[in-house]
């Protein structure tokens, strides 16, 4: 059927600059305009994350983390600098354009998980391949069901998201952000809301994309969580700090 969204999604994008860092960030600074006055978010920030690379930005409230990720991921925009994700000039680009680069190259896992309540965890997969139309309507089912499998639980895929534990709950999450096959996650506390068990699981589950190749970019307030990442980020007063790998300094 013929929509606005179909409609939307077939906007053309610039193409992709080759062999490009999956997160490139160069000279970006974010201000803000408030009834006080403005407030200065981000100043200068220069930062770059592999392919395959899973990192860990870590900040303390009002640091300028969330704004940060909202650079990388298209949400806001920089009042200066250049914003590069996967080749793209995101800082660039039109809204339209920006909610079609999304679909195709963002997976994003959120603290709360988000799901839809009113559809199985199969079609809360599916959705983003409805949406983007990257695979047949066909395909779409099958690739639903791996993906579940692949995140262990594809005996639940029948079932409601109230039906399901937390764990299973951002399981099914992570699979609906890998749908349209994006080459960078973001996740944003993703194991904020559950227990140390089945955090270690899906932080497990994150160290093994990185590995088979996808970007993993992930905003935690938990610096023992930060250290199963590759590499930490920590952001303070509006700038980052690289700090080494394993979480040791730079």
């Amino acid at each position: 059927m013929d929509t606005w969204f179909s409609r939307l999604m077939a906007a053309p994008l610039p193409p992709p600059r080759p062999g490009a860092a999956a997160v490139a960030l160069a000279g970006v600074h974010k201000v803000f305009v408030t009834g006080a006055g403005e407030f200065t978010a981000l100043q200068e920030v220069n930062l770059q994350v592999a392919p395959g690379e899973f990192v860990a930005v870590v900040g303390k409230s009002g640091s300028g983390k969330s704004t940060l990720i909202n650079m990388i991921t298209g949400i806001d925009r920089p009042s200066g600098g250049e914003v590069w994700v996967a080749g793209t000039p995101v800082h660039t680009l039109t809204e339209n354009q920006t909610a079609v680069w999304r679909g195709r190259t963002l997976g994003v896992v959120f603290q709360f998980f988000q799901l839809l309540p009113t559809l199985t965890a199969l079609e809360n997969v599916m959705l983003p391949m409805d949406f983007c139309h990257v695979y047949e309507k066909s395909a779409r089912p099958e690739r639903a069901l791996a993906l579940l499998e692949l995140v262990g639980v594809s005996a639940q895929a029948g079932k409601l998201p109230a039906t399901l534990s937390g764990g299973q709950q951002q399981r099914v999450a992570i699979a609906r952000s890998l749908a349209n096959d994006p080459p960078l996650l973001v996740a944003d506390e993703p194991t904020g809301n559950l227990d140390s068990r089945t955090a270690a699981a899906v932080l497990a589950l994150f160290q093994g994309l990185a590995r088979a190749g996808k970007t993993i970019v992930m905003v935690t307030h938990d610096q023992d969580i930060a250290r199963q990442s590759s590499r930490i980020i920590t952001v303070a007063e509006g700038r980052v700090v690289p700090v080494g790998e394993g979480g040791g300094p730079a």
